[in-house]
C-alpha cells in the first residue's frame, strides 16, 4: 500500500472558489533533472516527471515533506518551456514508495520570501 499524504483537499471537493482538481496550467511531460535547494543550504536531487505553470511533479530518492520549501531549478532537455529558473516551490503532496518519493510542487508567487526546510 502506498503512503501518499497531501496538503490539498480529497478529490471532488472545492477549496474556496476553486475546484480542488484544477490546476493551473496545462501538463508538460519532461525530462529534465531537478534540484530543490533548502534554505540550509542542502539540495535534494531528482528528476522532473511533468511540469505545468503551475507546478512540477518530481522523483527523489530522499525524503520531503508536505508544506516544506524549496528553490526549484530544473536542468537539461525539457520538452515544454521551462518555468523561470529558479524558482520558489512549496511541496503540496507525497507519495512514498519503496525507493524514495513521488512529490507534487507548486510554485509560488514572486512576491513570496525564500524558500524554508
Amino acid at each position: 500500500m502506498k503512503n501518499r499524504r497531501n496538503l490539498t483537499p480529497p478529490r471532488g471537493v472545492p477549496s474556496g472558489d476553486v475546484h480542488a482538481t484544477r490546476r493551473g496550467g496545462a501538463r508538460h511531460e519532461v525530462s529534465a533533472r531537478v534540484s530543490l535547494l533548502c534554505a540550509t543550504g542542502r539540495v535534494l536531487e531528482g528528476w522532473a516527471l511533468n511540469v505545468s505553470r503551475g507546478g512540477v511533479r518530481v522523483i527523489l530518492e530522499e525524503k520531503v515533506e508536505p508544506g516544506a520549501e524549496f528553490e526549484v531549478r530544473l536542468t537539461g532537455t525539457v520538452s515544454a518551456e521551462p518555468p523561470p529558473a529558479p524558482h520558489t516551490g512549496r511541496v503540496v503532496w507525497v507519495q512514498e514508495e519503496p525507493d524514495g518519493v513521488v512529490a507534487g510542487i507548486e510554485f509560488r508567487p514572486e512576491a513570496d520570501t525564500a524558500p524554508k526546510s
